[in-house]
């Protein structure tokens, strides 16, 4: 799948009502924003997740998957999009609680960078990956923003990063990309996104207030900060930065199934969950989990993966 390359102003536009409320509010989460959200307790979201922590839309190839299948196969699916080469080098941004660069050593023998803004993220791979790896190749964990890497790697993997990144940052992240790559590089980008006017229109999605106050409870009090993208943006601002978009795969019912999973498993652990946080901290993960398995199931969002081909 190609666009046209043209020069035209990338100052994001409310082509989505889902936007109108946040189109200038550009700037994205900052590092206080993404540890106000990842650096609750580690222990508190692995009573939820699946044993390997891995906090994005599983994937279900089969029906009778549990959540850690599910979710390897996420990491397999995304991994095999890129092409990886014993000895090549893997750029995971926003590389979560490490379970992808641990299976991208393992899998296809290659040195991985992980960046993350979380500390705890940082020290749980350093002490779960890092410290029982005996192998041959290089795993780094750096607490970095991707706007302070600089090198060459051959591969680049993000998943359930970009929604933290502000509109404004779009032609700066693709172009930083883009250029740490080689000639051959490619890039996997998994990110939620909103649909444009006309999905609306032809799905017959009523802009409710109950639906607008669960977005704005999400950006205020689960990801200070986030944005989420229509489709178009991703691909037009990567076409832009010299990007071919080869495969644009959507996930949307994965991802209900994730959620829902991820409610259940929560609100089985209750008790533990209040002992470990508080009763506000469960109350809104449980809210936000159940009111976002809604909005996937009903068509208000979708989460999608961008195979990035240089060119």
């Amino acid at each position: 799948m190609t666009s046209s390359n043209d020069t035209q102003d990338f100052t994001p536009k409310a082509e989505s009502a889902w936007l109108a409320k946040s189109a200038s509010q550009t700037r994205g989460s900052d590092k206080k924003e993404v540890q106000f959200h990842y650096d609750i307790s580690n222990e508190f979201f692995k009573l939820w997740q699946d044993p390997n922590q891995v906090y994005s839309c599983a994937y279900f190839e089969k029906d009778d998957y549990n959540l850690e299948q599910a979710q390897m196969a996420k990491i397999d699916l995304s991994l095999g999009k890129l092409g990886l080469e014993p000895g090549m080098t893997l750029l995971d941004i926003g590389c979560g609680w490490g379970a992808t660069i641990n299976r991208a050593v393992e899998k296809y023998d290659v040195n991985v960078i992980g960046l993350t803004l979380s500390e705890n993220q940082k020290q749980h791979i350093e002490e779960h990956w890092l410290a029982n790896y005996k192998g041959d190749r290089t795993m780094d964990v750096r607490l970095q923003p991707w706007e302070d890497f600089s090198g060459q790697v051959d591969r680049i993997v993000s998943i359930g990063a970009f929604e933290h990144f502000g509109f404004n940052k779009y032609d700066d992240y693709f172009k930083n990309t883009f250029d740490w790559l080689p000639d051959d590089g490619v890039q996997m980008l998994h990110t939620i996104t909103i649909p444009e006017d006309t999905e609306i229109k032809a799905k017959g999605l009523p802009l409710t207030m109950s639906k607008v106050r669960f977005i704005k409870f999400i950006m205020d009090e689960i990801y200070p900060g986030g944005r989420l993208p229509l489709a178009s943006m991703v691909t037009d601002h990567a076409v832009k930065a010299g990007y071919t978009v080869t495969q644009e795969q959507h996930l949307q019912p994965h991802y209900v199934k994730t959620l829902d999973t991820w409610a259940a498993n929560l609100e089985a652990k209750q008790a533990e969950a209040i002992e470990i946080t508080n009763e506000e901290i469960y109350e809104r993960f449980l809210k936000y989990l159940k009111g976002c398995a809604d909005l996937f199931r009903e068509g208000y969002t979708d989460v999608v993966q961008f195979t990035l081909q240089k060119a």
